[in-house]
């Protein structure tokens, strides 16, 4: 049985480059998931290869992270795959979110 970090890591793997999927989404295809469960799989990562900048918050914005640096790394992450955010620092979610996870 993989563990519910493992199983979040592979789904977050299949969100390609240059779109986002929120934590609620990601925790949908995990059973008994929240979208919290989620957040802590990405802050506790061990994976290198999961690319944890494509999840973001249901408004569109990035959570802040303990770490201090964390949500600017993600932001630059995120532009240098083409991820375009407004003025308020957010996503605009109808055009770079994912609509399925295949």
């Amino acid at each position: 049985m993989l563990s519910k970090y493992h199983q979040i890591n592979q789904i977050v793997r299949k969100v390609p480059k240059g779109k986002v999927a929120t934590y609620g989404q990601i925790a949908l295809y995990v059973e008994r998931c929240t979208p919290r469960m989620v957040g802590y799989a990405m802050a506790a990562l061990s994976e290198e290869d999961v690319p944890w900048q494509r999840i973001v918050n249901a408004q569109g914005g990035i959570s802040p992270r303990a770490d201090g640096d964390g949500a600017l790394i993600q932001r630059k992450l995120l532009e240098a795959e083409g991820v375009v955010f407004n003025a308020n620092g957010r996503i605009d979610l109808k055009r770079y979110r994912v609509t399925s996870i295949e």
